[in-house]
């Protein structure tokens, strides 16, 4: 049978969460009080996959040098492949995975939208930025959800073909030195909606009592995306 691009086996990834102060194992951070209901966490996962496929797939479009195309696609496979992943754990509940994902799609519509940058290489920062930073975050969560969560942490944690994105932008900011202060500030407005997004993914009436048991969450959040930032030589 063939593989398509985006079906092609890969290397996974994993997140693991430390309590603050904690120099020793790695632990992850108990949340599941504050986790959404399955339905909720599955259906805005999938379309968040499905938003940055579209994303990609306009840059791919927007983008005249055929080796950032091949790089772009990449991506948007990635994108495409946990998207279809995660629509398939929704079906094996028994559930319509369109139904599932429909109440959040205006709401990330309106997200990607904010992300959108004027220029492409905005764009693509953004991509790489956002998706990081919740992939991580529902990788996270997804240990609330037992065998289901299992199967969607394994689906996010595949390889998302990033690497040559990153090296794309790393070019743009060595070429020309003000894309590096533009981008970094960019990114920095980024952190911001996504963040929101996060705390938008979790039962709210909780926030307010459990604070602190999800701030370690969002410290390694951050401290990930700090690593990103360094690995293109921009600021944090």
């Amino acid at each position: 049978m063939v593989k398509w691009f985006w079906q092609r086996d890969k290397p996974r990834r994993t997140l693991s969460l430390r309590s603050r102060g904690d120099q020793g194992d790695t632990t992850r951070v108990d949340f599941a009080e504050l986790a959404p209901e399955m339905n909720r966490f599955l259906g805005q996962a999938a379309y968040l996959q499905l938003g940055y496929f579209e994303t990609l797939t306009r840059l791919i479009r927007a983008t005249p040098e055929l080796d950032e195309k091949g790089a772009l696609a990449r991506a948007a496979g990635a994108a495409l492949s946990k998207h279809l992943g995660i629509v398939e754990v929704i079906r094996a509940q028994g559930e319509d995975p369109t139904e599932v994902m429909l109440p959040f799609q205006e709401a990330l519509d309106a997200f990607r939208r904010k992300t959108i940058g004027v220029r492409r290489h905005e764009t693509l920062l953004a991509v790489y930025i956002t998706a990081g930073m919740l992939d991580d975050f529902y990788l996270a969560l997804a240990s609330s959800y037992g065998e289901t969560g299992a199967r969607v942490a394994e689906i996010l944690s595949e390889e998302d073909d990033t690497g040559d994105l990153v090296s794309i932008l790393k070019t743009t900011i060595e070429i020309d030195d003000e894309w590096r202060s533009l981008l970094s500030m960019w990114a920095r407005r980024l952190v911001g909606d996504t963040i929101l997004v996060a705390r938008q993914a979790l039962r709210s009436e909780r926030l307010v009592v459990d604070e602190e048991r999800v701030e370690p969450v969002y410290t390694e959040l951050m401290g990930a995306h700090s690593r990103r930032m360094d690995a293109m030589g921009l600021a944090a």
